[in-house]
């Protein structure tokens, strides 16, 4: 696994690659970076070439003040593989990464031959189905939308905050044994700030976008899985992610809750190299 950085879009991109073979391009979400994938990346470096930057605002990438909207983070991860050479990827997009693989999906179809999407809703979805019963799921939507706040009162202990979330949101909590990696992430200058700005880019901009594209279904072949021990769990995923594509799988993951790769690798690994095959 090789750890390098690269200049797109006017910011410094840090990624892993790995690997030989047809390109794939592993997207994390939030509060997390690339290293979220450590545990399947050698299972799909095997037969691929294996791309999992660190996205706009997250890791070591920089962390500028803007660009959070999903169309601006996809254009990042668009550039960074066509400057290492490749034309056409799949794509891999757990969480917030998950938004961002959809949003390249839509904007730039020729360049994503494979979309796998773990453990979300499509954003305008999730905006049309804010139920109280979802907003009480998703209170952190609606809290991070808010400009300072956030910021002033999570960065009193990071640490805290940032494990409510790997707490409640898994299943195998065992699973999660990187947490002081996403913790260090999160504590350095601006990464809580760019993590905020990403869920603030969702409403208005990403829903807007989202809107204009209203109808208009992905071509290529989507795998949605998600952890059936989650909130997804309890919605009809499958049949949400079908009125957005035309060729769906679906896949819940048993025993596991939101951070899939971690939790369950094994399982999730072997999805995707079906998938991706």
């Amino acid at each position: 696994m090789e750890s390098a950085m690269a200049t797109v879009n006017g910011i410094r991109m840090h990624y892993l690659r790995g690997g030989e073979g047809p390109p794939v391009v592993l997207l994390h979400g939030w509060p997390q970076t690339s290293h979220c994938w450590h545990k399947i990346f050698d299972d799909l470096a095997d037969k691929h070439t294996v791309i999992a930057p660190d996205l706009r605002g997250y890791g070591r990438t920089d962390k500028p003040r803007d660009g959070y909207d999903k169309r601006t983070m996809a254009s990042d991860v668009s550039e960074l593989v066509r400057g290492l050479g490749f034309e056409q990827v799949s794509v891999v997009g757990h969480d917030r990464g998950g938004r961002v693989a959809h949003r390249w999906a839509l904007d730039r179809p020729d360049e994503v031959t494979r979309l796998a999407i773990l453990d979300i809703l499509p954003t305008r979805d999730m905006w049309q189905r804010m139920t109280a019963d979802i907003a009480r799921a998703y209170w952190h939507w609606l809290f991070h939308l808010q400009p300072d706040l956030p910021e002033l009162l999570a960065g009193q202990n990071i640490a805290t905050y940032l494990g409510y979330f790997f707490e409640r949101w898994t299943y195998q909590r065992q699973g999660l044994d990187a947490a002081d990696e996403y913790i260090r992430a999160f504590s350095a200058p601006g990464a809580l700030r760019a993590g905020f700005d990403d869920y603030r880019a969702s409403f208005p901009t990403d829903h807007d976008h989202d809107e204009a594209d209203a109808g208009r279904k992905l071509t290529m072949p989507v795998l949605a899985m998600w952890g059936e021990a989650g909130l997804l769990g309890k919605l009809p995923t499958a049949d949400i992610w079908r009125a957005y594509a035309e060729d769906v799988t679906a896949q819940a993951i048993t025993e596991c809750g939101h951070f899939l790769a971690e939790e369950q690798p094994s399982t999730v690994a072997g999805h995707l190299v079906r998938f991706l095959a």
